[in-house]
């Protein structure tokens, strides 16, 4: 193809476009018309350049004019106040439902594991000394030592700001490591699984188990339950890439993918609460009954959410993906 002939032939109705574009005023119908066909005929264009003669300038200029002109065609969808009132009424708990058969097995897995971890290090003084020394141990787990003075080392809201940050980093890594076929997060819950049993395992050999989980309890329980949701997301992702099912790799990668995305945002706000109890319910000075009947209270309300408002949106239809009208078309694929 010989560009410059090219462009002497169609300059004028891509100028003619361009103009169209900048008009302030409101286009008349035959304008309208116009403007179609000629975002029509200057996308065929750019195709043609891209596949046969590209030009970096030229494709560049067309590329921005198409962009522009299907804006205008098409329209774009603006987020509103009702798509957030969905997501948290719909699409986040229709999504956190349709992963149980994930999320639930992970937690019934870890707490078998933290308490068989725990009863291990309690019982085997050895293990205990890999730990640490006797010294160090008696000043974790004596009154007032490490284990109860860390949750009032802070300013409750400094306190509260470091452990959402902290909890939703690792929420967010099992969310992306989950495309590793899953095994990465697989890790990050042992990690997890393995302090908590530490310290299990330490305050009971201490005969101070009830402190340790009076002061855990209160926030971890809707904590470790998000962890969950975002492990079991991960390990969904990464199945994903093994079994598709019956669209491409791809196709489903990215289902899962913005299914993930939508999940992240969620758990983020489920962070903030249990960050916002441990931050200010854990180190105050409630009875320990109060402060683990709010941490029941908050893994209840979101197990109610998961359960009953997930399921009837599921019911509904809602997958927690974007509406179709807002996802990209796709090929159809043979079976």
């Amino acid at each position: 193809m010989d560009v410059d002939v090219f462009i002497a032939a169609h300059r004028a109705e891509w100028d003619r476009l361009d103009a169209l574009l900048r008009r302030r005023r409101r286009l008349g119908g035959a304008e309208v018309d116009e403007l179609i066909s000629l975002y029509q005929h200057t996308a065929t264009h750019l195709s043609l350049l891209q596949s046969t003669a590209p030009d970096p300038a030229l494709v560049a200029r067309l590329t921005s004019l198409v962009a522009r002109a299907r804006g205008v065609v098409v329209g774009t969808r603006k987020a509103t106040w009702r798509d957030a009132a969905h997501f948290v009424t719909a699409g986040f708990p229709a999504a956190c439902y349709r992963t149980r058969h994930w999320w639930v097995p992970t937690a019934f897995v870890f707490t078998l594991l933290v308490a068989l971890l725990g009863w291990w290090i309690a019982r085997d003084p050895g293990v205990r000394s890999a730990l640490g020394t006797p010294a160090e141990l008696r000043e974790m787990t004596r009154p007032g030592g490490a284990y109860e003075s860390y949750y009032s080392s802070s300013h409750a809201a400094a306190f509260s700001a470091q452990v959402w940050t902290n909890n939703a980093q690792v929420a967010g890594l099992s969310l992306a490591f989950g495309a590793f076929l899953g095994l990465p997060v697989l890790f990050l819950l042992f990690q997890n699984a393995a302090n908590v049993a530490a310290g299990v395992g330490l305050m009971s050999s201490a005969g101070r188990l009830d402190v340790f989980l009076g002061l855990i309890l209160p926030h971890g329980l809707l904590e470790l339950t998000a962890v969950f949701v975002a492990a079991g997301v991960g390990m969904r992702l990464g199945w994903t890439v093994i079994d598709p099912g019956p669209t491409t790799r791809a196709a489903a990668l990215a289902r899962e993918g913005r299914s993930a995305l939508g999940m992240a945002l969620g758990l983020a706000g489920v962070l903030l609460v249990s960050g916002v109890i441990e931050g200010f319910v854990t180190p105050s000075g409630l009875p320990t009954w109060a402060r683990i009947a709010i941490g029941v209270a908050a893994e209840l309300a979101f197990l109610c959410y998961v359960f009953v408002l997930g399921r009837r949106a599921v019911a509904a239809g809602e997958t927690g993906d974007l509406a179709r009208a807002d996802r990209a078309g796709q090929a159809p694929v043979a079976a």
